[in-house]
């Protein structure tokens, strides 16, 4: 649960690991670092989120490579933010003291995070300080692959044999003793070390006071814009935070998570590669964002998708930040994986799957940036009108689907619904905008289309809405997103009855949910998974859609009681030990705490 203020607590490992509810996360708009409860840094990409990574001992607690600051003989620990910022603190205790660490990927002073632009320094800051008794402190920085430093300036250069191109710079207010150093610290006594790369900068005044309140500042600024009176708003204000350090800054686009090949579940193979941007997700983000005041980062996304598929020429789920072409996907055989679940995977081989909800996320996205006051331009707006052609006839034919089978496919629902949306949001631009086009046809294809999926998909005996388009297939919480997309109403009956077979049938147990079921639904992998966070915010959303706002609440509290003391949740939850599972932090997951808070908020709102 999210604590801003939490106790001291047992560090705590598993195979060597610790669990993914003791990792706080700080990010520049550039990439982020993961900073564990026992005062270590085992994942940090360096220069950006989608680069190799520099530590990695998420991934390999022996071998992958790490940034420590932290006591000998620790004890307990625990982490809180900054309030209202992406500065974290650890406070690490021993049987004979108690140390402070401060950790920051800073900014530029005056930055401001509304811009579309780069305000990182290029520096992580980390400054110790004993608050009481003594301390053994040690200080080791572990590239993975090892590294070579040498004295320079007021440090050391420290080459990454991994990666000859990075140029790192470590400064410190005290003696370094190459990369392992220890200090003998007492009540009082401070540690400040700053790790650049990028722009060195090694010939500045070593103030690190003053780039952590420079930092400290750019963070209130942007949350000054950040306007929600709902429910758990302590969290909610948590998840945007979380959103924003999730976002590259300089582009507008955002990583569905910014980690790698965590697994879902522990031992199993279902470990993918995140680091990169869904359109999907791009779509969910704009829509929470836009409604707890944030509209410059709802802009940016929502123009950033325009230019990315402007540029492509063709509509692709998913894309690098900079708007390019995702890796191909490999397997790392150096790393064991996290609590030795291998395989390691970096790029992601779903890049090239059809996936025919494409056309209807990229077609809101033109949809809502008219709204915000954006224009389309003639060449745009006819390759948008294509792809709303297309729509009328994709969901016909079988692709890949919002959960990215790795098997030859289906006709899914769901994808047949994004579909309708494409054809629907068309209509209402061509409209509005008195833009060229076959309207009449696509309202005509869109309402035909709505009814379809009411009817064909619909299983008499089951009573529910299917996950394949003919009916079969069984039940998938996918289905829960068609009246967030104006494809179905919440309240229409069928949908109601969907909502009671979902609750029923995915049922992980208090409120959690399964994707599907993968005896019913073989999705061409091995193995079983968790509860998918996301899915159960979606059961809010219906709940409420079908006046069912107590219940709504209720449902809503338990999820973000699931939190870590820090506010993060994963992209899934183990449903009998309640541990994360899955890329951590998910950003799907706090766009559901986000839109299911508002929707709360305006459900309250309308009945007073």
């Amino acid at each position: 649960m999210y604590d801003p203020d939490p106790p001291f607590r047992p560090v705590r490992r598993q195979e060597g690991y610790l669990p993914l509810e003791d990792l706080g996360l700080i990010g520049d708009g550039a990439t982020v670092a993961l900073v564990g409860l026992d005062g270590s840094i085992p994942w940090m990409c360096l220069p950006r989120f989608d680069s190799e990574p520099l530590f990695c001992a998420l991934l390999d607690h022996q071998h992958g490579g790490h940034f420590t600051v932290a006591p000998q003989d620790l004890v307990e620990a625990r982490q809180r933010y900054e309030p209202d910022t992406g500065v974290l603190i650890t406070e690490l205790r021993t049987p004979t003291g108690v140390v402070r660490v401060t950790d920051a990927l800073a900014l530029r002073s005056g930055a401001d995070l509304t811009d579309d632009a780069p305000v990182d320094r290029a520096e992580l800051v980390r400054s110790a300080v004993v608050l009481s008794g003594n301390v053994r402190l040690r200080a080791d920085l572990e590239p993975r692959g090892g590294g070579q430093a040498r004295t320079l300036f007021s440090g050391l250069e420290v080459r990454p044999h991994r990666q000859p191109g990075v140029r790192l710079h470590l400064r410190s207010s005290r003696p370094l003793n190459g990369l392992h150093t220890m200090y003998d610290m007492r009540q009082g006594d401070r540690l400040d070390l700053v790790l650049s790369w990028g722009r060195i900068h090694r010939h500045h005044r070593f103030d690190t006071d003053a780039v952590l309140k420079g930092t400290v500042d750019a963070w209130h600024r942007w949350m000054r814009h950040f306007d929600y009176g709902g429910p758990e708003e302590p969290l909610v204000r948590r998840s945007a935070l979380t959103l924003k350090m999730c976002d590259d800054w300089a582009n507008g686009s955002l990583v569905a998570a910014p980690t790698s090949s965590l697994p879902a579940p522990i031992g199993g193979i279902r470990n993918w590669d995140y680091r990169y941007t869904w359109i999907r997700d791009a779509a969910y983000a704009v829509f929470a964002l836009r409604r707890i005041g944030f509209q410059n980062e709802a802009d940016s996304f929502l123009g950033w998708v325009l230019d990315a598929f402007e540029q492509s020429r063709k509509p692709r789920i998913m894309y690098t930040l900079q708007g390019g072409t995702v890796p191909d996907e490999m397997e790392d055989g150096g790393l064991e994986g996290y609590r030795r679940s291998s395989p390691v995977r970096w790029g992601n081989g779903a890049a090239d799957q059809r996936q025919h909800d494409v056309y209807g996320e990229i077609l809101d996205c033109a949809d809502q940036w008219l709204l915000s006051g954006g224009e389309i331009q003639p060449a745009l707006w006819a390759t948008l009108a294509g792809l709303a052609d297309m729509a009328g006839q994709a969901w016909r034919q079988p692709d890949q689907g919002i959960w990215e089978v790795r098997n030859e496919g289906n006709a899914f629902t769901y994808s047949a619904g994004l579909c309708q949306v494409a054809l629907d949001r068309a209509v209402r631009i061509g409209e509005r905008h008195g833009l060229p086009g076959p309207i009449g046809q696509w309202r005509t294809e869109s309402d035909q289309l709505r009814r379809l999926i009411l009817e064909q998909s619909w299983d008499e005996d089951a009573q529910t809405l299917s996950v394949h388009l003919n009916g079969g297939g069984g039940v998938d919480a996918s289905l829960l997103a068609l009246p967030l997309r104006e494809v179905v109403p919440a309240s229409h009956p069928r949908m109601v009855a969907t909502t009671a077979a979902i609750t029923e049938r995915l049922s992980a147990g208090d409120g959690l949910l399964y994707r599907y079921l993968h005896h019913e639904s073989p999705d061409g992998l091995t193995g079983d998974e968790g509860a998918f966070v996301l899915c159960s915010f979606w059961l809010v959303d219906n709940l409420i859609g079908q006046g069912r706002r107590e219940d709504a609440a209720e449902l809503y509290a338990s999820l973000c009681a699931r939190a870590s003391p820090l506010g993060l949740l994963p992209e899934q939850i183990h449903p009998t030990t309640g541990e994360f599972m899955g890329n951590f932090p998910q950003a799907f997951s706090h766009i559901g705490i986000i839109a299911s808070g508002v929707n709360l908020e305006r459900a309250k709102a309308e009945t007073q």
